[in-house]
């Protein structure tokens, strides 16, 4: 009978799992991008832009159909003013997704954080230009020599509607840059899971 000499069992060592390491390149890329949303804000200005003016074409070609004047709308005023507020939400929300779309797709993840980056790169401007007129009005008034009689509104009226007006347009701006920016993102991950199907 022949001596058999028996190996205990060691565990046999994995396969190195590479998914750690994929992920910790992927973080380089991950997070918020300032070129992505300095780039998305661009993109939305330039929406803004080319929206209001075909915004404004259009009415002014409604307006020149239905006869609607002046007249008309200095005895409606409030129905006027809504209708513009209306109208200006919509573009700006529009223009603020098209931003954040291209935030998204640009930085390729974390879409909803870039779509934000776009709206806070549109906040600091805003709040930039809005301290360089204060300083300028403080020393020239300008604002002091505005005189606008045809205006058929309270100024209570005014700044009530104005109030409203400015929170619905960082909410919605805030809304569309966010849900732009994830539909940017959305882009790579269809090809991402088509990769993947493929492997």
């Amino acid at each position: 009978m022949s001596n058999v000499t028996t190996v205990p069992d060691r565990p046999v060592a994995a396969a190195p799992d590479r998914q750690p390491a994929a992920d910790a390149a992927l973080l380089v890329y991950r997070g918020f991008k300032f070129g992505a949303a300095f780039f998305g804000w661009l993109i939305a200005i330039s929406m803004a832009v080319l929206l209001s003016a075909a915004v404004s074409a259009v009415a002014l070609l409604t307006a020149e159909i239905l006869d609607y004047n002046r007249s008309d709308a200095e005895s409606a005023p409030a129905a006027a003013g809504l209708t513009a507020s209306v109208m200006g939400i919509v573009v700006i929300a529009v223009a603020f997704y098209s931003g954040g779309y291209v935030a998204g797709r640009l930085a390729r993840f974390d879409g909803a954080r870039n779509g934000f980056g776009v709206w806070m790169v549109a906040v600091l401007v805003a709040v930039l230009t809005a301290g360089a007129g204060a300083l300028l009005n403080s020393q020239y008034d300008w604002l002091g020599d505005v005189q606008r009689p045809d205006i058929a509104l309270s100024t209570e009226t005014l700044a009530t509607g104005g109030v409203i007006a400015a929170v619905a347009l960082i909410v919605v701006t805030l809304l569309s840059a966010i849900v732009g920016g994830k539909s940017g993102q959305r882009y790579h991950e269809k090809i991402d899971r088509l990769i993947a199907s493929e492997d």
